[in-house]
């Protein structure tokens, strides 16, 4: 007689195995009530509302105080005076570009400002005044020219260790090309690209051309420096010279690759 078939041995394996139980559904997340979504609504316009009073309404964050940081030439209270800010006015509605721009306008000497919140009731003025490389002398005062060829100031005594610029150019076709202001500018790059220790023995730059700039330094010494190009590099040069001749009355390094030096 023929044993059961392999579909009835698994019908009876079925009907022999106890019943799972049916899995839970998961639930569905509740979604906030009306109420709620209203309520939080309500707080947070709340929170904005106070939060424009704080800022603009209330006596909690307004300017108060100016703090000036940088002068050295210039005074806190020339600074401060010539920044107008809005005493009492809300902090956040200062205008610190005006303010900045205010500053430059009426002060050249200032070369930069950053102007800054200084929370809760601050306006910081964090001034970079100009340095002069160069003066320009005007009948009996001097004209103060930065290394940007900005002239900035008129002063009535030489500042310490700032060159006098002599600008006399014969009438050569170098005039004539460049004018001017171009040796001016030419004498500025110059002055400004100084060693340290030349830089502070230098009493005059004199320009006759383009090409012909020359040093007249302490102690009667002189450097024929030739045009403005090639600065770094005669920099460098000199002041192995300076080194290596200290008793030398006479540099020239207007052709850096063959210097020479007299007088020592």
């Amino acid at each position: 007689m023929a044993g059961p078939t392999t579909a009835q041995r698994g019908r009876a394996q079925q009907e022999d195995s106890p019943a799972r139980p049916p899995r839970p559904r998961p639930e569905g997340r509740r979604l906030p009530s009306r109420r709620t979504l209203i309520v939080t609504g309500v707080l947070a316009l709340l929170l904005a509302a106070g939060a424009v009073w704080a800022l603009y309404g209330s006596s909690w964050l307004r300017a108060e105080q100016v703090r000036t940081t940088g002068v050295d030439v210039l005074t806190p209270a020339e600074v401060e005076a010539a920044a107008a800010v809005p005493i009492g006015a809300p902090l956040i509605s200062v205008d610190t570009d005006a303010i900045a721009d205010r500053l430059r306008q009426k002060l050249p000497r200032i070369d930069s400002v950053d102007v800054v919140r200084s929370w809760p009731h601050g306006i910081g003025l964090k001034v970079t005044e100009r340095q002069p490389v160069l003066l320009v002398k005007k009948g009996a005062k001097f004209i103060e020219v930065d290394a940007k060829g900005v002239r900035f100031a008129t002063v009535d005594k030489s500042p310490g260790r700032v060159p006098l610029l002599e600008l006399k150019p014969d009438q050569s076709a170098s005039l004539r090309r460049f004018g001017s202001a171009r040796l001016v500018r030419e004498a500025v790059r110059v002055a400004g690209g100084l060693p340290g220790g030349v830089a502070k023995d230098t009493e005059v730059v004199r320009v006759t051309s383009y090409d012909s700039i020359s040093l007249q330094l302490t102690r009667g010494r002189t450097v024929i420096w030739g045009s403005g190009e090639g600065g770094p590099v005669k920099a460098r040069v000199l002041t192995a010279l300076m080194k290596a001749a200290p008793k030398a009355g006479h540099f020239d390094v207007s052709a850096p690759t063959a210097p020479s030096v007299s007088g020592s």
